[in-house]
């Protein structure tokens, strides 16, 4: 499974920025598909997760600003940001997972098998 991020850039604080993450995978919707970030020195913070039947999942920091769908016909998985801070610059990766997780771990980053290699976003 290969996954490919796109959409990042710089962008100034109160914008938006839709990220991309296309999948080579077969099994693409069958698990579920989180965005995750990286402030260099920092873990790694799941922020979105959505689950095989749509169901979706946020951190605090993404909660009414972030949205995570996808698109199975596509084998695309997205995450809209709006109203982006400073404080959101970051990397930003994709990942799927390639087993069932239990509830309340879907933004374990440990939780996840297939990564891409992520897409710089920059808010000043």
């Amino acid at each position: 499974v290969q996954l490919v991020e796109s959409g990042g850039g710089s962008v100034q604080a109160g914008g938006s920025l839709r990220l991309s993450c296309a999948s080579s995978g077969r099994v693409y919707s069958r698990y579920c598909l989180a965005w995750f970030r990286e402030i260099p020195g920092k873990e790694r913070e799941g922020i979105a997760a959505i689950l095989n039947d749509g169901t979706t999942s946020y951190s605090d920091s993404a909660k009414g600003r972030f949205t995570i769908s996808k698109d199975n016909a596509k084998n695309t998985l997205y995450l809209q940001m709006n109203s982006l801070k400073p404080e959101d610059t970051a990397m930003y990766y994709c990942a799927q997972a390639s087993r069932g997780m239990e509830p309340g771990t879907h933004l374990s980053p440990n939780q996840y098998t297939y990564w891409g290699q992520g897409t710089q976003v920059t808010v000043s």
